[in-house]
């Protein structure tokens, strides 16, 4: 499920600001990124399965690896996650009301914050 018009995709965010405000909301980066790119997500474990609010990023200009780098978001992603073969975001999925509106807080949250500091 693709979250639209958030906001979070117009965003340009210095890595090291951007990985304390992401955390601050449960959004992870932990080993998820390579020189290029990074991926934040927030796991829901709940009574209709596992799932995860999912942030792309891609850099503007610098290193991910050396702590100096910009990154632009993507648009926010909510997928279920089938063992083994891991997450789907397609649209004949099923998503909790609940979750897409606690999703959605969050995602309101994050672009708040982070327009404050975006480049």
């Amino acid at each position: 499920m693709r979250f639209e018009n958030t906001g979070l995709e117009t965003l340009v965010v210095e890595l090291d600001r951007l990985d304390d405000i992401m955390k601050e909301h449960g959004m992870i980066r932990a080993g998820q990124w390579d020189w290029e790119r990074v991926t934040y997500d927030r796991k829901f474990e709940i009574r209709e399965g596992t799932f995860y609010l999912r942030i792309f990023g891609f850099t503007e200009t610098g290193d991910v690896g050396a702590h100096d780098a910009d990154i632009k978001l993507m648009t926010p992603l909510l997928g279920k996650h089938y063992y083994p073969h891991g997450v789907e975001y397609g649209e004949g999925e099923e998503f909790p009301e609940h979750l897409v509106q606690t999703c959605e807080k969050i995602l309101v949250a994050l672009q708040a914050e982070l327009s404050q500091v975006a480049l």
